[in-house]
């Protein structure tokens, strides 16, 4: 454990009705930090996060929240240094999004709750922050998803946390608004040095946005770690028990399974030109060859996973004519070829081949059947 940190568990099990769902779970979070939780449907992250927010007891384990153990601080204590975004909709009455985002003051009010010209400074200095300062006077039932979190992420941001959690925050989002929402958190981490812990469906996100990810798997934390140790190898197709398709986890991209079937066409790409061709072909179950790709290329990940078979050549290395043999001995099966590459240079040089050799047998072709 880490000196210092404003979140720690140690040997912490959760679940309900002492049923244990995850076990042995230990970790701390500095200030500062983005902590991603992930793992298959199920597996438990809620029940984590609902722990560690006091909704839950902990069934064994401790957890401590800025030094101080959580089962000897008080609700309003607590709210004091946690803030807490769920997934779920909020019921409101005639509220405004500006009312909703005051309840956040309700740890610093007296027991009426009647917020003071300070905390309605607070109030809309949220809203601007979260980007939803339009919304203020607005009927929090009127506005979409997207305002809706955040609304909630304003009302959150109200409480002055230490701490800041979040229940898949990018659920129901668009891509746009994903994207706001994480670099807010990245801007508040950063900035305020606030700890965030959340859970993520989003794998490409929370590689990008985590300093240090927890992967949920068969009730266990399976390993923590920072992303460029959760995300390497085929680690997240074991956790996730994938059985259909592939994941890379230098680009974060998820590709469908390939057809493995005789290719009726060989595509003549690189340098990212034959990805949308690759992607056409498979959506039009027509099985397909690809070369000759260096390994290096920008399309070789999409062309391996998705093609029938692929020629490949060293990175940096010149295509060999064994790869060439290769490729022609593969077009010559082939009913067509499409070449999506125009520019030819010293590298690639051996591809013109396959172009010219295809446009002399009749098989070349620019569009896509």
């Amino acid at each position: 454990m880490r000196e210092n940190a404003v979140l720690q568990a140690d040997s912490l099990a959760v679940g309900y009705h002492r049923k244990i769902v995850v076990d042995g779970l230990s970790f701390s979070i500095m200030p500062g930090e983005i902590c991603t939780l992930i793992g298959p449907n199920g597996s438990g992250k809620s029940t984590v996060l609902k722990t560690i927010s006091a909704q839950l007891s902990a069934i064994s384990g401790d957890i401590s929240m800025c030094g101080d153990a959580l089962c000897s601080l008080k609700e309003k204590d607590i709210a004091k240094r946690l803030s807490v975004l769920f997934t779920q909709k909020l019921s409101t009455e005639r509220m405004t999004c500006g009312d909703v985002v005051g309840t956040g003051r309700y740890p610093y009010t007296g027991t009426l709750g009647i917020l003071s010209d300070h905390d309605l400074k607070i109030v809309k200095e949220s809203m601007e922050l979260a980007g939803a300062a339009s919304l203020y006077h607005t009927d929090f039932r009127q506005i979409s998803d997207g305002q809706r979190q955040c609304v909630m992420l304003a009302r959150a941001i109200a409480q002055q946390p230490k701490i800041l959690l979040l229940d898949e925050p990018t659920s129901f989002l668009d891509i746009g608004h994903k994207l706001h929402i994480l670099t807010l958190l990245r801007q508040l981490a950063r900035e305020r040095q606030i700890a965030v812990i959340q859970s993520l469906h989003e794998l490409d996100l929370a590689q990008k946005f985590s300093d240090m990810v927890i992967c949920i798997h068969k009730g266990k934390a399976e390993r923590i770690g920072i992303p460029e140790e959760i995300f390497s190898g085929d680690y997240i197709s074991a956790l996730y028990e994938m059985q259909h398709g592939t994941y890379d986890p230098r680009f974060g991209n998820a590709e469908p399974t390939a057809l493995k079937w005789n290719p009726r066409i060989f595509v003549i790409g690189g340098g990212g030109a034959g990805i949308t061709i690759y992607r056409r072909l498979h959506r039009l179950g027509i099985p397909f060859a690809a070369g000759v790709l260096h390994e290096s290329d920008l399309e070789y990940p999409v062309a391996n996973a998705l093609a029938s078979v692929v020629v490949t050549e060293k990175a940096f290395e010149p295509i060999s004519s064994e790869s060439v043999g290769k490729a022609f001995s593969i077009m010559e099966r082939c009913e067509k070829v499409i070449c999506c590459t125009e520019h030819y240079g010293t590298m690639n040089a051996a591809n013109r081949e396959l172009e010219q050799h295809a446009r002399a047998a009749g098989k070349l072709c620019d569009f896509v059947p």
